[in-house]
């Protein structure tokens, strides 16, 4: 297992305690990525354990958009061309209390080089009908509710 990962249990309570003294609120971004063959984007990081689709937090000074557009290159090495499309908004008050979660689809975009360091172990592109067995489970609900057009449900 990866030292920050194993770590990541000591160290979340920090951070959390730092985001909120800091931001009050939180708010982060997801986004579905897919390719020309339909797969799904999704990422490991270093620090917790599972496939994510790529995202983060929104700093001060950004919209959610222009997060997603920043985590995207930093995480997965993808340029949007044009704007995503808004598809959800959720809680995550069962891990975060007061944080949220924008999902976004991106429609249009490009490979470019992923520009962040140590953050990421993995990315890779799967079939919705296949995913890894570590795929998080709002990872798997939020691809299933886009795929099937069924109502996103508000808790991440």
């Amino acid at each position: 297992m990866l030292l920050p990962r194993r770590l990541e249990p000591l160290t979340r309570p920090l951070f959390q305690a730092r985001a909120r003294w800091s931001r009050g609120l939180t708010l982060g971004v997801r986004g579905l990525v897919r390719d020309e063959a339909g797969r799904v984007l999704l990422l490991r990081h270093t620090y917790t354990p599972g496939w994510h689709m790529p995202g983060g937090g929104v700093e001060r000074g950004e919209t959610g958009e222009q997060a997603l557009a920043r985590e995207l290159v930093e995480e997965a090495g993808v340029e949007l061309i044009g704007r995503p499309a808004l598809r959800s908004i959720h809680s995550s008050e069962a891990t975060f209390r007061g944080d949220h979660i924008l999902f976004f689809e991106a429609r249009a975009w490009r490979s470019v080089p992923a520009t962040s360091r140590g953050e990421i172990h993995a990315v890779d592109w799967f079939a919705p009908d296949a995913l890894p067995s570590e795929t998080t489970r709002a990872t798997r609900a939020r691809i299933a509710e886009t795929l099937t057009g069924a109502e996103p449900d508000v808790m991440w």
